[in-house]
């Protein structure tokens, strides 16, 4: 497991993977385009034999008191194998090395995997959006963090740099 930040040149490996992972409403080229450029935000890939198997990216305006996961996704056959919890204690940490002193996502209601990791990792829900998802029509599960409760909180040397 390799994780580093995400480059313009990732961007045909994480719109393959976003495809896989989310056949119904992943998100366009452009908008990870966006994304991956935004100085508000910051994107890791995984790395597994220097292919990209994985992403993840926080939105999190320095100096903002919170922040947003916006996206974490594996190839199928590269979950379940302690690579999410990595990646999404890394974006914690990102997080409170620009402020941010609570995180929230939404997360599928149907992706049990998914809601386990992150109840797991100190997120609780905090409220439920009906039929969030299109065209699926899933529940959205909102979740909050507060930073100062987890170990991801405290940046290493290297993170605390960006």
């Amino acid at each position: 497991m390799t994780l580093r930040d995400a480059t313009p040149d990732d961007l045909d490996a994480i719109m393959a993977i976003e495809n896989r992972s989310f056949p119904t409403d992943a998100w366009s080229s452009e908008t990870m385009a966006a994304e991956l450029a935004s100085p508000h935000g910051r994107y890791l890939v995984d790395e597994h034999d220097d292919a990209v198997v994985g992403y993840g990216g926080v939105r999190a305006l320095q100096g903002s008191a919170d922040a947003d996961i916006q996206t974490i996704a594996f190839l199928a056959e590269h979950r379940g194998q302690g690579r999410g919890r990595a990646l999404l204690r890394a974006l914690l940490a990102a997080a409170a090395a620009r402020g941010a002193r609570e995180v929230f996502l939404e997360v599928r209601a149907d992706n049990p995997s998914a809601e386990g990791l992150y109840l797991a990792e100190g997120f609780e829900e905090i409220a439920r959006r009906p039929h969030y998802y299109q065209p699926d029509g899933v529940d959205a599960i909102v979740m909050r963090l507060e930073l100062r409760r987890h170990p991801a909180s405290a940046p290493t040397a290297e993170e605390a740099k960006t």
